[in-house]
């Protein structure tokens, strides 16, 4: 290399190492520029869902080999004050047919939820323990704990830190870093960190990515079409995919209906085993 060509290498690395620094300082300036992490999660959390809600869910479960299994389902909701309570029945394949599974998410961070799961082989109502919310629920590529909290979260579980803004979808969205705060936590919810791209406009996430303890990139969740219904902002197709097993799970949500009133008697334990 002649002396001539080796500075103008040498004048381009330079450029490059200045334009990458100038690129991480304004980054890093919008990110101060935005609200805290937690703010933003706090928004996330107190998003208005409504009272109750009766909705069908098609779950679509596809393998690494592209063997794709339906299930349908009927999901309800409600709320007691700031206590929510969500059982989902099984209506279709024969061979899933009657599973249950019913939730109580309590407002105190403290206080253990209560999950039961209903496997109308085994012809009884299991409890689920909160250490294992982060056991992939029934095959799909979401955890119980997702599956409980809907595209919330546990504001307690994590420390949040914004890291800037990023466009989804046509959606500017403010990006969210969480850390679970302890290795026990950490390990309950089986992520060592998440990164959420949450939309100001409807306070969801729009894409969500999720590394495992190890720190290896585990999954990706996207919420592809969000809507209204009944003035309130719906997630109408929930997509998750896992990059290390390969399979992928979508959830469409049909028939909403926040109108009519859910009843007590739908989140008693006997409706497990009784179904609709």
């Amino acid at each position: 290399m002649t002396d001539t060509a080796f500075a103008k290498t040498a004048r381009l690395g330079v450029l490059l190492i200045i334009v990458g620094a100038i690129a991480f300082i304004v980054t890093r300036a919008k990110a101060d520029d935005l609200p805290p992490g937690r703010e933003i999660m706090e928004k996330v959390v107190a998003r208005d869902e409504g009272i109750w809600v009766t909705r069908d869910l098609k779950m679509e479960l596809t393998d690494r080999s592209g063997t794709t299994r339906v299930q349908i389902t009927k999901a309800l909701r409600r709320y007691y004050g700031e206590e929510k309570r969500t059982v989902i029945f099984y209506l279709d394949p024969t061979n899933i047919k009657g599973t249950a599974f019913l939730t109580y998410d309590y407002p105190e961070p403290n206080v253990d939820d209560d999950q039961w799961l209903y496997l109308p082989a085994l012809r009884k109502v299991r409890r689920i323990s909160a250490s294992n919310r982060g056991d992939y629920f029934l095959g799909t590529d979401f955890t119980y704990e997702e599956i409980k909290k809907e595209n919330k979260v546990e504001l307690s579980d994590y420390s949040f830190k914004t890291l800037g803004e990023e466009e989804v979808d046509g959606h500017m969205t403010i990006v969210v870093e969480g850390k679970p705060v302890s290795d026990k936590i950490a390990e309950e919810l089986g992520y060592s960190r998440v990164v959420w791209r949450v939309d100001p406009e409807v306070w969801m996430s729009r894409k969500s990515d999720y590394w495992d303890t190890n720190g290896n990139q585990l999954k990706t969740i996207t919420l592809p079409e969000i809507k209204q219904v009944d003035g309130i902002w719906t997630a109408l197709r929930i997509s998750g995919v896992n990059h290390k097993t390969g399979h992928s799970t979508v959830f469409t949500f049909l028939n909403i209906d926040y109108q009519t009133e859910v009843s007590d008697r739908m989140f008693e334990q006997s409706m497990l085993r009784r179904g609709l």
